[in-house]
């Protein structure tokens, strides 16, 4: 086991995404999860049925303790929900966290359709949790609703989000359309990257977004690049879906104890 990764995010009580699904990422990948809990959700496959927010001084009392005795290799952010919640876990990530690469993935809707972020939020998450990220993950609705613009042209669109101050950013290409699923890595003073894979049709998609940060947060906690994490965390997920399990009525989760992909080092 190497590697330490504290998971700031809600619940899922289906066990396909969220928290659940970023501690399955992480342990399949060799890495230590530890958790912070923002929200409490009653889900399944079917959608999102009830969401119970976690106190913020709470959230911020959980990463205190766990960074304070166990400390971290990488914070993965997920689930924010609501303003009071983001300013707290920002102001832990300045104070207690400094040096400490962060992923954020800006979750705002379920895959059913629930909003997970409140309207209000939004400007929180731009202008506070954005900038400190080492790398940020989002689909293209959440890179489109950030950026303030449509998503026809993903260079555009990535050269947008760094501007929000991101050291690197992962704009997921699996709500666009045809047989390849095409993702961008845009970092800083680099020349943007793209990876192909196949787009799989199945409705088992629920916890990709999750499970992609915690598999990304997994690599850097272990020393890889930005390079390599994202590829390992790709093959990853893709595998995952490709065996989902096939449970619940809806959209179901993936296989995230499916072989792991082993890491091969660029050259």
């Amino acid at each position: 086991m190497r590697g330490r990764i504290l998971i700031v995010a809600g619940s899922d009580s289906g066990g396909g995404a969220g928290i659940q699904a970023d501690i399955k990422a992480v342990t399949a990948l060799g890495g230590y999860a530890m958790t912070a809990l923002t929200a409490l959700t009653a889900q399944n496959t079917e959608g999102v049925f009830a969401i119970h927010d976690v106190p913020p001084a709470f959230v911020a009392q959980q990463m205190r303790v766990v960074l304070d005795d166990l400390g971290a290799d990488c914070i993965k952010i997920g689930m924010l929900h609501r303003p009071e919640i983001i300013e707290a876990v920002c102001q832990v990530l300045e104070a207690e966290a400094a040096g400490i690469p962060v992923v954020v993935d800006p979750v705002m809707m379920a895959k059913g359709g629930h909003p997970l972020l409140t309207p209000e939020s939004m400007t929180m998450l731009r202008t506070r949790l954005v900038p400190l990220a080492r790398i940020l993950t989002p689909n293209l609705p959440e890179a489109e609703a950030l950026a303030g613009i449509d998503g026809r042209d993903p260079l555009a669109l990535t050269e947008r989000l760094l501007a929000l101050g991101p050291r690197a950013v992962l704009l997921k290409g699996g709500h666009g359309v045809g047989p390849t699923v095409i993702d961008m890595l845009a970092e800083a003073g680099r020349d943007p990257e793209t990876f192909e894979g196949p787009r799989i049709d199945t409705p088992h998609t629920h916890g990709t977004g999750c499970t992609l940060a915690s598999a990304l947060a997994t690599g850097l906690a272990q020393g890889m690049g930005v390079h390599d994490a994202v590829v390992r965390a790709r093959a990853y997920v893709l595998e995952a879906i490709r065996t989902a399990p096939g449970y619940g009525r809806g959209h179901g989760p993936l296989n995230h104890a499916h072989t792991v992909v082993p890491f091969m080092p660029s050259t």
